[in-house]
C-alpha cells in the first residue's frame, strides 16, 4: 500500500489535547494524511488556560525537523507556536530549504489570552517566517500584533490582508471569526480575492480552531489542491468541528476533530 500524503507540524504541545500538535495530528488523521511533528515547546495547559510553557532548544527543534524531512519527506509543513526569536529564525531557515508548501499560523496568544510568543520575536516573524509562507493564517489579534492594523468590521479585512502581504507570504487568510455576524474570512494573494462565509455556531467550545484550520489547509496542499481549494475545504471542515465542539473541564472545550468520523451531523443529538 502506498503511504498517504505526509504533513509535518512544527508547533507546541497542548497537554489538554485541544490545540497545538495534538490538534494538528488529529486533524491530519481525520483528513486522510500522515501527520508528523516537531515539538517546539511544552505547555501545561487545560480548558482554563496555560499554566506554564517551556520552549525546547533550537538544536532539538532542528534535529527533529531534519530527522523527519531527510528520511520520510513532506508534502506540506504547518507551523504554530514558536515561542522565541531564536526558534522562529531556526524554523524559518529550515523552511527556506524545504521544497514543500508551508502554512504559517503566527500564533501570538492562546484562546484564553495567554501569551505564546515573546514580544522580541515579532520582528523575526515579520522578516523571516512570513516570507517563507505559502499561506499565512493570522487571526485579528495577530494581525494587530504584527501590523498595527485593527479590524473593527468586515470592511477592514482587505486593509489587514494588504498589511500582512507586505511581509512576503504568497497568500494570506485573514480570519474574521472574532467579528460579529457570520464567520467571514478573506483569502487573497493581492490580486485575487476569495471571501469565505459560514454561519456562526452558538458554541463556546472553540479551543484549537486556529491550529485546526491551518493544519487542514496544509492537508489540502499536501494532496495537491490549489490554495483556494485547500482553504475552502479547510473552512468547511473547521465549521463542522466548531459546531460539534464539546465541554471539557471547567473552561473552554475543544472543537471535535473527528466529527466526520463519528457519523454524526454537527448540531444533532449525540454529535
Amino acid at each position: 500500500m502506498s503511504a498517504p500524503p505526509r504533513v509535518l507540524t512544527v508547533a507546541g504541545s497542548d497537554s489538554g489535547g485541544g490545540a497545538g500538535i495534538q490538534a494538528d495530528l488529529k486533524t491530519m488523521l481525520a483528513l486522510g494524511t500522515h501527520g508528523m511533528s516537531v515539538v517546539t515547546a511544552v505547555t501545561a495547559q487545560n480548558s482554563r488556560g496555560v499554566q506554564g510553557a517551556w520552549e525546547l532548544p533550537a538544536e532539538a527543534v532542528r534535529a527533529q525537523y531534519r530527522s523527519v524531512v531527510d528520511d520520510i519527506g513532506v508534502q506540506a509543513v504547518k507551523t504554530g507556536m514558536l515561542a522565541s526569536a531564536e526558534l522562529v529564525e531556526a524554523v524559518a531557515e529550515l523552511l527556506a530549504a524545504t521544497d514543500a508548501p508551508t502554512v504559517v499560523d503566527p500564533v501570538g496568544v492562546s484562546k484564553h489570552g495567554d501569551p505564546l510568543l515573546a514580544a522580541s520575536a515579532l520582528d523575526s516573524v515579520r522578516t523571516r517566517l512570513l516570507p517563507a509562507a505559502t499561506v499565512a493564517t493570522p487571526n485579528l489579534d495577530e494581525v494587530a500584533q504584527l501590523t498595527g492594523v485593527r479590524v473593527e468590521s468586515e470592511r477592514d479585512l482587505r486593509r489587514a490582508a494588504e498589511a500582512v502581504l507586505g511581509f512576503g507570504p504568497r497568500w494570506v487568510l485573514i480570519k474574521g471569526g472574532h467579528l460579529a455576524g457570520d464567520a467571514v474570512d478573506l483569502l487573497t494573494d493581492g490580486s485575487e480575492e476569495h471571501w469565505l462565509r459560514a454561519p456562526r455556531h452558538d458554541n463556546r467550545h472553540t479551543h484549537g480552531t486556529g491550529c485546526t484550520l491551518a493544519s487542514a489547509v496544509a492537508c489540502g496542499l499536501a494532496k495537491g489542491r490549489s490554495v483556494p481549494e485547500a482553504v475552502a475545504a479547510a473552512k468547511e471542515y473547521v465549521t463542522g468541528a466548531i459546531a460539534a465542539g464539546f465541554a471539557l473541564g471547567a473552561g473552554i472545550g475543544p472543537v471535535d476533530h473527528g466529527w466526520r468520523l463519528s457519523g454524526h451531523t454537527p448540531g444533532t443529538p449525540g454529535a
